[in-house]
């Protein structure tokens, strides 16, 4: 299926990239992850109902109604531009009308990454590059925090990962990759990595 295809079988509008420039330097423009890359890299990575997934930088919510769709699982989707994220709620209507009994498992808030409260249930973050290292280093600061106080397993799932975050999670982060998935692209970039902090106890 094409991008067009999934939209229309998920019963949502989540095509397109936006256009114009971002109010602020660490936060980039809006580009929803290919259908094609999410169905490669999540017939591999396998998820389970216990699973809870923030989005950072969510946009119009297209990775949280994919994985609620194949998967029932509980998704939140961080978006700091507020047409995007009443976008979402617009895509979220939609997608429940055929879903009915999924209200609870799907939220959306719009918030600054590092602003957003981390839940002591959430165990898998997911990043396509929507901010700068710098943002980046606060969020999983906030991540490290929760886990300190609620022990678990955390995967922070990275698709066409920077540079800037990769250096950092590998010498500053007790994070350790676990994963890789790269995709049939002539881009070496366009690949997944799965960065794992565990529990030890």
């Amino acid at each position: 299926m094409n991008e067009q295809q999934f939209d229309k079988m998920l019963n949502i509008k989540t095509a397109g990239t936006q256009k114009g420039f971002m109010p602020s330097l660490h936060y980039h423009r809006y580009e929803p992850t290919p259908y094609s890359a999410l169905e490669l890299f999540f017939r591999e990575y396998k998820l389970n109902r216990h699973d809870q997934i923030v989005d950072f930088g969510s946009g119009k919510g297209r990775l949280n109604f994919y994985l609620n769709y194949h998967f029932n699982i509980n998704v939140t989707g961080i978006e700091m531009n507020e047409t995007f994220y009443f976008e979402a709620l617009q895509n979220k209507q939609c997608y429940l009308k055929n879903h009915r009994n999924r209200t609870e498992s799907i939220h959306f808030y719009c918030t600054l990454a590092e602003d957003y409260e981390i839940s002591h249930l959430e165990n898998k973050f997911y990043f396509f590059n929507p901010f700068t290292v710098q943002i980046m280093m606060k969020v999983v600061n906030n991540i490290m925090t929760s886990f300190e106080k609620d022990p678990r397993e955390i995967d922070l799932i990275l698709y066409f990962p920077s540079e800037d975050y990769i250096f950092y999670l590998e010498t500053q982060t007790p994070f350790e990759l676990e994963y890789e998935l790269k995709l049939p692209e002539p881009n070496p970039n366009e690949r997944f990595l799965v960065y794992r902090m565990k529990n030890l106890n």
